[in-house]
């Protein structure tokens, strides 16, 4: 079992930054593939950024290519989004997701073993 808390969402002008945090509980950790994901209201949730769960492959949605960034620290337990430039339409609730030993596929919200609660993001213009 693993336990995901996000946490860093909050309210920002367009054009501003926000690094979202999700803790993990446990020590299996560095076998976890992580994803960030988002939801905004009245839409499917869907694939923001991954890391596999070695941590040498990352991959981004095209809307957030070049604007958010991906990391992980097996020490500390956590993954990080770092998101710049956000863009009102950015607005979401955030989810991290875990994979045991995900390497492929990290798009596919069904690939995840383990969710979060979520944290919102709200990007005014």
């Amino acid at each position: 079992q693993v336990l995901l808390v996000e946490s860093g969402g909050g309210l920002v002008q367009a054009g501003g930054s926000l690094r979202l945090s999700c803790a993990a509980s446990g020590r299996t950790f560095s076998s976890y593939a992580m994803g960030w994901f988002r939801q905004a209201p009245g839409k499917e949730r869907e694939f923001v950024a991954a890391i596999t769960w070695r941590g040498d492959n990352t991959y981004y949605a095209e809307s957030v290519r070049g604007r958010f960034t991906i990391s992980r620290d097996n020490i500390k337990n956590t993954v990080y989004l770092q998101m710049n430039s956000l863009k009102p339409e950015d607005t979401a609730v955030y989810y991290c997701a875990a994979e045991l030993y995900g390497n492929n596929n990290l798009g596919n919200p069904r690939a995840y073993d383990y969710w979060g609660q979520g944290t919102q993001v709200t990007v005014s213009s």
